[in-house]
């Protein structure tokens, strides 16, 4: 039997997944492959709090700066990037990091995806028009009313993923999600997978500090070099949209920073709701590097 393993980190964010799995990295002399569905791209950097150049020079980092903002990316792209990353990391070490809180990223690696029927282009061209027409929170609503499983998921801040998520209940009165794992995935190797419980004040505060520190970083000018992109799917997520909507004159610089703090709260508040159905996952709320290496010493004996 194959002792390689996968160490997977996760949970909300900002809970110190990023600084555990370097440490951990470091002490398994491995390498992260990141879960997160924005640091993969190389024009995002500030806004959605990649490792430090410090960090990537420390440890080697997979699907991070490895794609362009111009590139499509999506669940089944990443299972098989994942897997091809896996692979070549195993062929030096028994261990791997994943770590990231894209909890759909997660669930594609650890069982695959399933197939999708075919969708009614009719159905596909109405929510296209009306999401052009009405915008984000009319696609939100609308998938919150006909998906509540999928709205629950935490990936609700791309219109893509929502209007393909609507597309599919609309079109055979299931959840997207419920064509997925309905015949999970053996992986040729073991997964370990922990999730970072933090109390929901402290939480809330580190969501309100990081986002200080990112403003004060230059967020907002790495935003404003953005407008020009800012329609790809890349971007419509927390902490672009709010600015671009400052820096074309729709909001004031003060409520914009606090919606960005209170989405990011929101977002965490998803996150937890669907990693939380995830009976493998292993909660952990203090001393993460020891019971890690402790439960991994464990599982290979």
């Amino acid at each position: 039997m194959s002792l390689k393993t996968a160490i997977i980190i996760t949970g909300p964010t900002a809970s110190g997944k990023t600084e555990l799995a370097v440490e951990l990295a470091l002490r398994l002399n491995t390498s992260i492959i990141s879960a997160d569905s924005r640091q993969c791209f190389r024009e995002l950097n500030i806004g959605v709090a990649k490792p430090t150049p410090a960090q990537l020079q420390q440890v080697k980092h997979y699907f991070i700066n490895s794609h362009s903002i111009h590139e499509e990316m999506n669940a089944a792209i990443y299972e098989t990037l994942a897997l091809e990353y896996c692979k070549e990391v195993f062929t030096s070490c028994d261990h791997v990091v994943i770590c990231g809180g894209t909890g759909l990223y997660i669930k594609a690696f650890c069982e695959g995806l399933d197939e999708i029927p075919a969708i009614d282009t009719t159905i596909r061209k109405q929510i296209i028009q009306q999401y052009e027409e009405k915008g984000m929170v009319w696609l939100q609503e609308n998938i919150r009313s006909a998906d509540p499983l999928f709205f629950d998921s935490g990936e609700i801040e791309n219109p893509q993923r929502i209007m393909r998520a609507l597309e599919v209940v609309k079109s055979t009165g299931r959840s997207i999600l419920s064509f997925r794992n309905r015949e999970k995935k053996q992986r040729p190797f073991k997964i370990l997978i922990f999730g970072l419980s933090i109390p929901k004040n402290e939480l809330y505060q580190r969501i309100n500090h990081r986002v200080d520190l990112m403003m004060e970083s230059g967020f907002l000018d790495e935003a404003a070099s953005l407008i020009p992109d800012q329609h790809l799917n890349a971007l419509q997520t927390v902490g672009y949209t709010e600015l671009f909507d400052y820096i074309q004159g729709k909001n004031s610089y003060e409520n914009s920073v606090s919606l960005i703090k209170q989405n990011t709260r929101h977002y965490a508040k998803r996150q937890m709701t669907w990693l939380k159905k995830n009976e493998k996952l292993e909660w952990l709320d203090q001393n993460f590097l020891e019971k890690i290496l402790e439960r991994n010493a464990y599982v290979r004996t």
